[in-house]
């Protein structure tokens, strides 16, 4: 294996479309707007503190149903926070000045804007992927190191794994994020590009949990192992069977690993280990270049930057959790109990299965 190389600094010339001003608003945005205004408690309070600054009185009708409207955005509010406390654990202890991130496949795309995150940070940061960045490099990244490693080969991890510890020590954060897609239909799939999706998306997960897994436990503060998945892995898609099937296969991975760290059989340090699932949907990286969006309000392009931040913000509370977006993402799985004839129909709708006609290849992020 090469040896490792400092990670040159990523700067987007993208230019920013000309679109109209309502192409910008989403159905994200509404619920996003809505959760910070009228479905905070904080704001809901401010409605009958309203009322009786205007001399409404206590026994007003306003008065009575602004205060149980609070009282239940208050009340939602904390079971909201029970059930995460109740699902997840307590967090983890994060000591950034001690903290190394894997990120596997963070040459290009959402790897690389976390990394980048990182590195701003001064969080010690490895990246393994098979391909150098192509931008020149910055200052900003002296955090960031390259180690030339094809996480579908378990000698190659184990390899990187090892120059890791010399130079930036033990890992504690694991983010799987390395990707391939073919984008054909399933008839038209060679042998090797099944092979290579698989490999790529799915194997090379057991390859770095079964590396630095080990690490994780034994480090008196614990972990984060964070898995990118997707959520065609839960909903499927035409023309992308192979891609799909390992992202559901990553689905059912994490779920596995998640009851093995909390079974009584656990290994010793597993309550310290966190887990985070993510099932994004389109994401707009040169992954899926040419892919246009069915329905831009109700499923809109999940820029890097944004999942990148969600992603952040849980692994800074060292909580275990899933992130998922756009908002359609998290409710997806809604439509596995409706009858097939409604899944249908709601598939049509969406034009999920065309969203790929128009697919260009991609640009391969392993």
């Amino acid at each position: 294996m090469a040896s490792p190389q400092r990670l040159k600094s990523h700067v987007s010339t993208r230019a920013v479309p000309d679109k109209p001003w309502h192409a910008y608003i989403t159905i994200d945005l509404l619920a996003a707007v809505l959760a910070r205004s009228v479905f905070h408690p904080f704001i809901a309070w401010l409605i009958p503190l309203c009322l009786r600054s205007l001399s409404y009185p206590y026994s007003h009708p306003y008065f009575h149903y602004s205060c149980a409207y609070a009282a239940g955005v208050t009340l939602f509010a904390l079971l909201c926070k029970l059930d995460k406390r109740l699902a997840w654990g307590p967090p983890r202890k994060i000591n950034w000045d001690e903290e190394v991130v894997v990120i596997t496949g963070g040459a290009g795309g959402l790897g690389r804007v976390l990394a980048e995150t990182y590195s701003m940070r001064g969080v010690s940061v490895a990246v393994l992927d098979i391909r150098e960045p192509e931008e020149a490099e910055s200052e900003g990244m002296q955090n960031v190191r390259l180690y030339r490693c094809d996480v579908s080969k378990i000698e190659e991890v184990r390899r990187a794994k090892e120059e890791i510890e010399k130079d930036l020590g033990p890992p504690t954060i694991l983010i799987n994020n390395a990707g391939t897609v073919s984008g054909a239909p399933l008839l038209s799939l060679t042998p090797s590009q099944i092979n290579l999706t698989l490999q790529t998306n799915l194997h090379s997960h057991f390859h770095t949990l079964q590396t630095f897994l080990p690490t994780l436990l034994t480090n008196p503060d614990g972990g984060t192992i964070v898995t990118v998945a997707s959520v065609l892995g839960r909903i499927g898609a035409a023309n992308l069977t192979d891609y799909a099937a390992a992202k559901a296969g990553l689905i059912a991975l994490h779920a596995s690993l998640r009851a093995e760290l909390a079974s009584p059989s656990a290994p010793a340090g597993a309550e310290n280990v966190r887990t985070v699932l993510v099932t994004p949907g389109q994401l707009g990286t040169a992954l899926f270049a040419g892919v246009q969006t069915p329905s831009a309000f109700l499923g809109p392009v999940v820029e890097a930057v944004e999942l990148a931040g969600e992603i952040v913000r849980v692994v800074d509370e060292g909580v275990s959790g899933e992130v998922s977006l756009p908002l359609y993402a998290r409710w997806v799985g809604v439509l596995g109990v409706l009858p097939y004839s409604m899944q249908r129909v709601a598939r049509w709708a969406s034009g999920v299965d065309r969203a790929m006609e128009g697919f260009g290849g991609g640009k391969k992020e392993r």
